[in-house]
């Protein structure tokens, strides 16, 4: 796989032809600074055991997804704002995503997910390793459509779109590196605002007490977290999955139809 214009960004890209789990492959690496600096991405298309939240496990057919982990080691010292690299992450992959798919809507379902006319093509997890923020993405590139785990999935490949995965990665490690600068600013904040789907939606999320909080995804607040209003109050969610109600695009008939989803 050559990816010329990603290895103009990345301070070192490694492609494995197959790993387990890309975030596992970084995070061996890690203690190496001189070898793996800020901004090292390793990557692969078939990944066999790939982990999101809550350590659930998945793998795909061979060469259908990117896996994607970026090593971040010029975060600030205030750790309180790293709770902004997911949401940074998810903005920039919105953005690269997007950039190929004119006509469709894209945005950032809260807070990991990239969805695609109401369908997940990419998913995000942000681990810290040693100091530093490993930011792994998976992204549904060649998958066609009988081979997609679940009904609300998609692919470029099932959207009849030929991705530029070169393009893509550089799109996504330059929105990347801009948000890690300005993590917890307002101009993040707004952006984070203006491309998350899940606000204005009704939502529940599944806490992680085992608890389910059901009510309107009303605004993020000022350190990222998602203010839900039950109707009782409002309270901030800093981790939980999230099911909302939610536009899913139907090109043919050029309008939007409610679909329930994860």
């Amino acid at each position: 796989m050559r990816l010329p214009l990603a290895e103009r960004i990345a301070a070192r890209l490694l492609v494995l032809p197959e790993c387990a789990s890309t975030n596992a492959e970084l995070r061996a690496r890690v203690a190496d600074q001189a070898s793996w600096p800020h901004l090292s991405v390793l990557l692969t298309d078939t990944q066999t055991s790939g982990r999101g939240r809550l350590d659930r496990t998945w793998s795909t057919p061979a060469g259908t997804a990117l896996a994607v982990s970026v090593l971040l080691r010029d975060l600030p010292a205030d750790a309180d704002a790293w709770g902004w690299i997911p949401l940074a992450a998810g903005v920039a992959m919105t953005d690269a995503v997007a950039a190929q798919l004119p006509g469709h809507e894209v945005g950032l379902k809260w807070p990991n997910d990239v969805l695609v006319d109401g369908r997940k093509i990419c998913g995000i997890l942000a681990e810290v390793a040693g100091g530093a923020v490993i930011v792994g993405t998976g992204i549904n590139t060649t998958m066609a459509v009988e081979q997609l785990p679940v009904p609300t999935a998609t692919s470029f490949a099932a959207l009849g779109v030929d991705v530029d995965a070169d393009r893509l990665l550089a799109d996504y490690l330059t929105g990347l590196q801009d948000g890690i600068r300005s993590l917890g600013t307002d101009a993040q904040h707004a952006e984070a605002t203006d491309r998350c789907l899940t606000l204005g939606q009704t939502v529940n999320v599944s806490l992680p007490d085992g608890s389910v909080l059901t009510g309107t995804a009303v605004r993020l607040a000022a350190d990222g977290r998602l203010v839900v209003d039950d109707g009782a109050g409002l309270h901030e969610v800093a981790a939980g999955d999230v099911v909302h109600v939610r536009r899913a695009w139907d090109p043919s008939q050029r309008r939007c139809s409610r679909t329930v989803g994860g």
